[in-house]
């Protein structure tokens, strides 16, 4: 129980979220690995996360973690591996080609640092 308490008070987006979504009144869904977990943000926290250049607005509710993202096959975003467990999200063409782009970006970045 201490370690689901720790996770909560303490995840951190970048590090820990495969995607979130924004639902009413400043309630965020975080999704990880095995769990979800759901925190209510200011509007300047909710701003700085959905602006942040590591997630991708997939719908006008979700942001993917570009740097989770393992693969992008059959019109889906895979997290993990390709087992029954990982998680996937439907994606477009449209936007499948823009994540291409963004993870190519953030790879190029990355080298760089």
């Amino acid at each position: 129980m201490d370690v689901a308490v720790n996770l909560y008070e303490h995840f951190e987006p970048h590090r820990d979220i495969l995607f979130f979504k924004v639902g009413a009144h400043g309630l965020i869904s975080f999704h990880g690995r095995n769990y979800n977990i759901k925190k209510r943000l200011s509007a300047e926290q909710r701003a700085l996360l959905t602006e942040d250049p590591a997630f991708f607005r997939l719908a006008s509710d979700c942001y993917v973690n570009v740097d989770k993202i393992t693969e992008i096959a059959s019109d889906q975003l895979i997290f993990g591996d390709r087992s029954s467990t990982s998680k996937c999200l439907p994606v477009s063409k449209r936007k499948q080609q823009l994540i291409k782009q963004r993870m190519q970006e953030r790879s190029q970045f990355a080298a760089r640092v």
